[in-house]
């Protein structure tokens, strides 16, 4: 067991300070660009992320299909699941239901599974990640706006990243050495700029409704438990990236998803950026359970 806790404190508490350092930004209000910073990594930190692992075949091409499968089916499980519960308990669909099925499995689920899993860890994540994106640039802001915005799906970068990663593992073409070096260089900034960016984030939420946050964080930690279930029992995963996949469905609710909905359905976005932060802050006790009991690789 004491080796179990050091393996989870080693892997959550590095995430876990560099969090707290970002939010340390916000309260007491140093210059912080959250608009610059999450271009960054949009355009030039996930991308070459995307390139620098999946070119190095960290991952088989078919596993990574396979996760690109599960990782929809993720969204899908939290769709099905999460609507209905919505409904039940009488919250806006067209505000709740974008954080409740996209996951940030970008900001928490990528250095948590690198530290946990190391690269490969780093290469399933990015298929997650990949999907998460498609998803929040469609339906995410479909369902708060009306409509889904292409436009801004097909200016990601990181799409295209996969794209070409994808050829680079099906053909065995190689990067040449020094544009290999130049892309691991600009992927290692991805991380760090992610953890700033979410402590600050999650500084600056105008929160409210913290009872309802707390009973929906409920329900999303129980349908990650059947997404978990339903995903492996389905899919035909190796032990090692089963185990990954199963922390990625205990990922909180994404950060980004509160931005159309403060756009759009402006009197939810108090309640909505509760929700966020409370899921968020309840993985320091879900994680540590997952990866000691379940996840362990």
């Amino acid at each position: 067991m004491a080796v179990i806790l050091e393996h989870v404190t080693n892997v959550l508490l590095p995430v876990l300070i560099c969090v707290l350092v970002g939010y340390a930004l916000s309260v007491v209000k140093a210059r912080f660009d959250t608009a610059l910073f999450g271009a960054l990594v949009s355009n030039v930190g996930y991308p070459t992320l995307v390139i620098s692992h999946l070119a190095k075949e960290h991952i088989e091409l078919g596993t990574f299909m396979v996760v690109i499968v599960a990782a929809s089916a993720l969204v899908l499980v939290f769709a099905c699941l999460g609507y209905p519960v919505l409904r039940l308990l009488g919250v806006p669909v067209r505000a709740y239901l974008g954080p409740m099925m996209l996951a940030n499995v970008g900001s928490v689920g990528l250095p948590v599974a690198t530290l946990a899993f190391g690269p490969e860890g780093a290469a399933v994540t990015i298929g997650f990640i990949a999907v998460i994106l498609v998803a929040i640039f469609t339906l995410g802001i479909a369902l708060p706006m009306g409509r889904p915005d292409f436009g801004a799906l097909a200016r990601q970068p990181v799409v295209y990243a996969v794209l070409l990663s994808l050829v680079l593992m099906a053909t065995g073409w190689k990067i040449p050495a020094p544009v290999e070096s130049a892309i691991d260089i600009l992927a290692g900034l991805t991380i760090p700029v992610m953890l700033l960016t979410l402590g600050y984030s999650l500084g600056t939420l105008k929160t409210g409704g913290l009872a309802r946050a707390f009973v929906l964080s409920a329900v999303h930690i129980a349908i990650s438990a059947v997404a978990a279930l339903a995903l492996t029992s389905v899919l035909p995963f190796g032990a090692r990236v089963e185990s990954i996949i199963v922390l990625l469905c205990f990922m909180p609710p994404s950060a980004i998803t509160y931005l159309p909905v403060a756009r759009y359905q402006a009197e939810e976005a108090p309640g909505v950026a509760a929700f966020i932060l409370v899921s968020t802050v309840l993985t320091l006790v879900t994680l540590p359970i997952v990866l000691t009991y379940w996840a362990t690789g």
